[in-house]
């Protein structure tokens, strides 16, 4: 594929097209991905869209008219085939929750931008500056579960993977120049690993409603808390029944307001920041009810989360300072020197010996070489 030249993309919503996809991904050893998923526009998101480019041609895949796309396992989870991405921590998360992909062999081309010191790394700023190409942002925030989609929806996801491939050559060569090849692989073997989004708190799993997470929550009263919960299992009941995001029903500032003022009559929402008339009209006497029956329930005491002790803060910031100061001196974001989950667990278990840091940084060995002298020095110090 001319990366300068763009084609109409296949664009795949029958099974036997997506199993004849699927037969000439199998002999490609590199292929472009991406998804669209409706995080703005549904209660529980979902994936929409799955892209695929190979040298030679582009593929746009419906996932919500073709109801089994168990076949693409076999090449996502292909370790003979490279899958380029773009921010792919995201698009993994969304096929292993709602299709039980695993992803193997991945290239980053935004992890690899971040290493490389790019201070751009969106896909739309990396576009422009190496091809010329101005990506359409309004298509970050669309409605991708609608149907059908028009023709500018499918040209702005065709070309989310129509230069992945030639723009991972460009970043594998700085990187070889660079000596960073083996960290970005580094990275890039952990994005393939499921445990370490979970260890990162970012594996989505099916939405589940934690009211203490609304911002605001731990501040109330026992008594607000307990009218917040009863709104907030209000709304989510509503969101779930209309299948919308609970922003879209009332915003967790409103909820808070409410918990807070404790309104007694439907007019009384009208003071409420935030409550429209619509609102009003549509949940006002529903909302009363919650109001009032979170006044007869229990009061709700937050949640106790205990404060780690001063050697741990103390060894914390210490990492802290040392990591930013290296990523300084090398030009790139603090986490490309030691990533926030290794990070938090090299602070939690306090290693002693070189035995016991190896041991804890055994998927990033290029950082323990490289680093490994001074995590321990400046671990030892504060001991």
């Amino acid at each position: 594929m001319n990366s300068n030249i763009i084609t109409k993309p296949k664009f795949i919503t029958k099974t036997i097209e997506l199993e004849q996809l699927v037969e000439e991904l199998t002999f490609q050893p590199i292929i472009a991905v991406d998804t669209e998923s409706n995080s703005l526009y549904a209660y529980q998101e979902q994936v929409c869209l799955i892209q695929f480019s190979t040298p030679e041609a582009d593929y746009l895949v419906d996932p919500l008219v073709i109801h089994d796309l168990g076949s693409l396992s076999r090449i996502l989870e292909d370790s003979q085939i490279e899958k380029v991405f773009h921010a792919a921590e995201y698009d993994l998360i969304c096929l292993h929750r709602d299709f039980e992909f695993t992803v193997t062999n991945i290239f980053d081309t935004m992890v690899a931008s971040r290493i490389l010191g790019r201070k751009d790394v969106g896909l739309g700023s990396i576009l422009k500056t190496e091809f010329e190409v101005n990506l359409d942002k309004r298509f970050q925030r669309a409605n991708w579960g609608k149907r059908p989609l028009p023709d500018d929806m499918l040209h702005y996801a065709h070309l989310d993977t129509h230069f992945l491939i030639p723009l991972r050559k460009i970043l594998y060569r700085e990187l070889e120049q660079k000596n960073l090849i083996q960290l970005a692989q580094e990275d890039f073997k952990r994005l393939s690993k499921l445990e370490n989004l979970i260890n990162n708190g970012q594996l989505l799993k099916p939405k589940t409603l934690d009211c203490w997470k609304i911002k605001g929550a731990i501040d109330l009263n026992p008594k607000q808390a307990a009218v917040l919960h009863k709104v907030c299992q209000y709304r989510d009941k509503v969101a779930k029944e209309l299948n919308l995001p609970l922003f879209k029903i009332f915003s967790d500032k409103t909820l808070i307001a409410i918990a807070e003022q404790n309104p007694q009559k439907t007019d009384e929402l009208r003071h409420i920041p935030g409550m429209s008339s619509r609102q009003i009209n549509h949940y006002g006497d529903a909302i009363i009810q919650a109001v009032r029956a979170g006044k007869k329930a229990e009061p709700l005491f937050a949640p106790h989360n205990q404060r780690p002790d001063d050697r741990y803060l103390d060894r914390l910031d210490a990492i802290r300072r040392w990591r930013k100061k290296v990523g300084i001196e090398m030009g790139v974001p603090s986490d490309v020197i030691l990533p926030r989950d290794l990070m938090l667990l090299l602070v939690n278990k306090n290693p002693t010996n070189e035995n016991e840091l190896a041991d804890l940084l055994q998927s990033v060995p290029w950082r323990l070489e490289r680093f490994g002298d001074q995590i321990t020095q400046v671990l030892s110090s504060r001991r």
